[in-house]
């Protein structure tokens, strides 16, 4: 009696575990497959781009000697490290200046943070009639000139009694602006709706599905919200300029351009103190979007976006 033995067919071998690659990513990354040319065309633009920073630096070590005979160089051939401690004993109360950025600076950044959550939100979830027509009226706001509203909102404060105070720049901020809305309110359409509507069975309202289950899914945008605010707070120049009038009100942008006035008749400008000046008004911008660039790049403003629907 004749056994037919069957050989077993072989176990297959599971794929390595590693990163999903499809033809299209492939094509992808060969159009942009770096080459020595395109490391060196970066080297050279960034150190072109370089060249003002390394001028600044190199004034503001500059001596006072220096200053007067106008005698600059790119590259710093003094390091008078005392400057950076000689700009907070002039006339002008460069601490107080200080003080003045971080408080305006922050009261725009909560109040940006917390209205465009909600407002972003409540565009991207809520049902309500006329809502889309709604939605397209705040983005044609972003078309208007600042320069036509100027004039109104200065009146209006004015009349409110808000002039030279720090209402008038931290106050606007707790209504939003459009782009703000615009990037809260396609980040938001992104995520699924099943995510509001199991929670809606689960007896959460509005606030408590945004404040308990949306708030943390919209931390990248919000941050990435806070860092665009932050930078355009922290270097603004024209707002304190029309709303503050005494001098210990004023941010440090405004209290930079200040230290010019400190100089003699027929004397050049203290130069190198207004270019340390310039340096603590540019470090803080520099260190925030170190530590925040992970937000902005996890915001994907340039990914899936849901359209205006």
């Amino acid at each position: 009696m004749a056994t037919v033995i069957s050989a077993a067919a072989p176990p297959q071998q599971e794929p390595e575990p590693g990163p999903e690659r499809t033809p299209s990513r492939d094509r992808v990354m060969g159009v942009f497959r770096a080459t020595p040319f395109t490391y060196a065309t970066l080297i050279i633009v960034s150190a072109v781009l370089c060249v003002p920073l390394v001028f600044v630096v190199s004034i503001a070590l500059s001596s006072d000697q220096t200053v007067n005979a106008n005698t600059f160089t790119i590259l710093p051939r003094e390091f008078h490290w005392d400057n950076f401690t000689r700009v907070f004993s002039t006339d002008l109360p460069m601490q107080r200046f200080l003080l003045n950025s971080v408080i305006i600076s922050t009261g725009a950044v909560i109040g940006q943070v917390l209205s465009s959550g909600l407002v972003g939100y409540a565009f991207a979830r809520l049902r309500a009639p006329g809502k889309n027509a709604l939605f397209i009226i705040v983005l044609a706001t972003m078309m208007i000139p600042a320069q036509i509203t100027m004039i109104p909102q200065f009146i209006l404060f004015k009349e409110l009694g808000w002039v030279n105070t720090f209402l008038p720049l931290i106050v606007p901020n707790f209504f939003s602006n459009a782009f703000n809305v615009f990037l809260v309110r396609q980040f938001v359409s992104r995520l699924p709706s099943e995510i509001d509507e199991a929670a809606m069975v689960d007896g959460l309202g509005f606030f408590g599905i945004y404040r308990r289950i949306m708030l943390p899914m919209l931390s990248p945008v919000l941050i990435a919200i806070g860092i665009f605010t932050l930078t355009a707070t922290w270097g603004d120049f024209m707002g304190p300029l029309i709303y503050l009038n005494d001098e210990t009100k004023m941010p440090l942008a405004l209290g930079v351009q200040y230290i010019t006035s400190t100089s003699q008749a027929l004397q050049a400008p203290p130069w190198n103190l207004v270019m340390v000046g310039s340096i603590l008004l540019t470090l803080p911008m520099i260190l925030v979007y170190y530590l925040g660039q992970r937000y902005l790049y996890e915001m994907d403003i340039s990914g899936g976006s849901a359209g205006v629907k």
